[in-house]
């Protein structure tokens, strides 16, 4: 019976959903997180009458036919870019970017991932790193005889030093952008990496056409949506229910079967 093995592509679809509607609560708190959403697409259909096909020799053709689908399969599971709210920490070295771009992070393999997660501390060596200790492009220095570091929204940072009235200028954090944002392959602590589907790299400074601003003091929030989540789960709960009551009907028709004399 073709319904078992369709129910069971129902059951296993609905279990990645939940899976990551899980993943999206799981990250309610994380700064920047980015909701994931599952795509399905029904599977090959079996052509018991084929439509098109002549059904005399006539010529008269069969208008609708008889397809039988096979079930469902997971097509993709997207980001959803939607911008998370800004929240104040009054942190010096608290960036969030509001609009579009991703920082520019070092990692220690020599390649470079972006991320959206601006809690960013200082090294024993004075850069801006991230929480893992990976340098922030392009590797800003602050002096240990600063005396207060501002971060404009245009990306620059600029130091004062002890017994000068005049800020210094020590860098420019450039924001990095896409063309296909949800190409990016996130490897995990809040990083992405380029891939061919992303699409190159640009890089502009911040607060031109097409990058966003660098607030200072505030770390952007997940956009996360708890209430539409849980409805998300009970309507994923609701539908694997279902795919299992009807392998359970399948179940007793093949019993009905059995038991004839």
């Amino acid at each position: 019976m073709r319904s078992l093995n369709i129910a069971a592509t129902g059951m296993l679809a609905q279990q990645l959903n939940v899976e990551v509607i899980s993943n999206n609560i799981a990250n309610v708190n994380t700064t920047a997180f980015q909701r994931r959403r599952a795509d399905f697409q029904d599977l090959l259909y079996q052509s018991v009458r084929r439509v098109g096909s002549t059904s005399s020799s006539d010529g008269t053709i069969v208008p609708s036919g008889v397809q039988v689908g096979l079930g469902v399969k997971t097509g993709a599971v997207y980001r959803i870019t939607e911008q998370g709210n800004l929240v104040s920490t009054d942190n010096t070295f608290d960036i969030a970017i509001k609009g579009k771009g991703y920082f520019q992070v070092d990692l220690p393999s020599g390649d470079t991932a972006y991320t959206r997660g601006g809690a960013f501390q200082l090294s024993p060596q004075g850069k801006i790193v991230t929480k893992d200790g990976f340098t922030v492009q392009p590797g800003i220095t602050i002096p240990s005889n600063a005396v207060d570091v501002t971060i404009n929204d245009s990306g620059q940072v600029l130091v004062t030093i002890q017994g000068q009235v005049t800020p210094t200028n020590v860098g420019q954090i450039d924001l990095a952008t896409f063309a296909n944002d949800a190409g990016l392959e996130a490897i995990g602590d809040s990083l992405f990496i380029e891939t061919p589907a992303s699409g190159a790299a640009s890089t502009g400074v911040p607060g031109s056409t097409g990058y966003g601003k660098t607030l200072q003091g505030f770390l952007e929030t997940s956009n996360v949506n708890i209430v539409s989540e849980i409805t998300n789960l009970i309507t994923a709960q609701r539908a694997y229910e279902l795919n299992s009551r009807v392998i359970q009907a399948s179940d007793d028709m093949m019993q009905t079967l059995t038991n004839l004399r």
